[in-house]
């Protein structure tokens, strides 16, 4: 590994995003700046174009658009209030209730649609003023709307499981998804444990559901209930893959759409081309990150990062500490997918090392990555809860922190005790 071009490569990186170039035009052009450090231009220009394409030559990523426009229906679609009402029905009750019915709502949302950013704007946009209403702190409701709506990325089916399974090389998209349940669930238990402390003073009305009318609104979100089980059920049977089970899921959620007769034919262009518009972004992200993966493995920056971490210690716990430490920082500073995509090489071979199941280290990526979601500068669901609740960020950060310490303290049992995430799986066969 030659020291300047990793200097070349990460002083570009950090500089370019300093200065405000986007994400994905700084992954390109530092992997760009330090191959040209190795070859001349036109080989240069050329290699990183190819490997761009590469990056993008997969089947798997066929599913990402197919779960992105499933969601964009989903969420405009009446599916989201249905939710609402269903986990109204299960936990609307209890004190501090609306805030259980967020967090509820998000998992099941977020679940449903695969995304943090959809399940914030959605649940957060219905919620959070019915929660102001009741007597509960705007900037506490963000923070319950926000943090929660990242357990869509753990739960499946999920699209950042997809491209975990991309960069890793092949690991199960089927064991991925199934490996994200328990955490997933634990996440969404620590939240409501700590929203329950903090709203304990808060004073709210209670809305007494009969149980006529509890099982007519379970009848009305079964549907959408039902989509978890056709794809994942599919999936995990072998009855099809998770490509084709996306495109089942767009088919149904369109069906699903008319028939709660929230959306028309008049709204299907603008649906189609906000797919269009997020796909691209995220397209865009795989592709650079795939380029830069591919100039780190050219310059053995994994390899030797492999040697240089296990020659700090021989012991697994102190390794997994220093990359968890590692990965919440860049969760801080970067986008998620970008994130999976650069530093799944560089860290797989060291866990797999340690002899860590490469399922398993996808988990504890995605939850590391997820807290990072939430936190600024560049938290896409931190930005999409404030805007949703009229609030800003600094008014956010106190109800956050408790929220924060349980979703690590759940990361920290996901890391060291292995069966969390993998005894589902194995359960399967996986």
């Amino acid at each position: 590994m030659g020291v300047n071009e990793v200097l070349i490569l990460l002083l570009s990186f950090f500089v370019l995003l300093a200065i405000g170039v986007p994400v994905a035009y700084s992954i390109g052009l530092s992997s760009l700046f330090t191959l040209l450090v190795s070859m001349p231009s036109l080989p240069a220009v050329t290699t990183l174009a190819q490997r761009i394409a590469t990056g993008l030559d997969s089947f798997a990523l066929l599913a990402i658009p197919f779960f992105i426009l499933s969601g964009q229906l989903m969420n405009r679609g009446g599916i989201a209030t249905r939710l609402i009402d269903f986990a109204k029905v299960l936990v609307g009750r209890l004190p501090g209730g609306l805030a259980y019915v967020n967090i509820l709502a998000c998992m099941l949302f977020g679940a449903i649609s695969g995304s943090a950013v959809a399940a914030a704007s959605a649940i957060g946009g219905f919620m959070i003023p019915r929660m102001e209403e009741e007597g509960y702190d705007k900037s506490f409701s963000a923070a319950v709307n926000l943090t929660s709506a990242t357990t869509g990325l753990i739960i499946p089916p999920s699209n950042i499981l997809i491209i975990y399974s991309l960069a890793s090389g092949g690991a199960s998209i089927a064991a991925l998804f199934l490996a994200g349940y328990i955490p997933g669930l634990l996440i969404g238990a620590a939240l409501m444990v700590v929203a329950g402390i903090l709203s304990r003073k808060t004073k709210v009305k209670t809305e007494r559901i009969t149980i006529s009318r509890g099982l007519h609104i379970m009848l009305r979100a079964l549907p959408s209930l039902v989509l978890l089980l056709i794809v994942i059920g599919g999936i995990v049977a072998g009855i099809f893959t998770a490509t084709e089970a996306s495109a089942i899921a767009v088919l149904y959620t369109f069906i699903l759409a008319f028939l709660y007769k929230e959306i028309t034919t008049r709204d299907i262009p603008s649906i189609l081309l906000e797919t269009v518009k997020t796909t691209s972004i995220v397209m865009l992200l795989i592709g650079t990150s795939m380029g830069m993966s591919w100039v780190m493995s050219y310059e053995n920056i994994p390899q030797d990062l492999t040697s240089f971490m296990m020659g700090i210690s021989d012991n697994p716990i102190i390794i997994l500490l220093i990359i968890n430490a590692i990965l919440l920082a860049v969760g801080i500073f970067m986008d998620i997918t970008p994130s999976v995509l650069i530093f799944t090489p560089i860290f797989l071979p060291v866990v797999t090392e340690l002899g860590m199941s490469p399922i398993h280290f996808g988990i504890i990526m995605v939850m590391n990555l997820c807290i990072g979601l939430c936190t600024p500068p560049v938290g896409s669901v931190l930005f999409v809860g404030c805007s949703v609740a009229g609030v800003k960020i600094r008014q956010v950060l106190r109800p956050l922190v408790p929220m924060f310490l349980a979703m690590l303290v759940v990361l920290l049992l996901t890391t060291f005790i292995p069966s969390l995430s993998t005894w589902i799986p194995s359960l399967f066969g996986f």
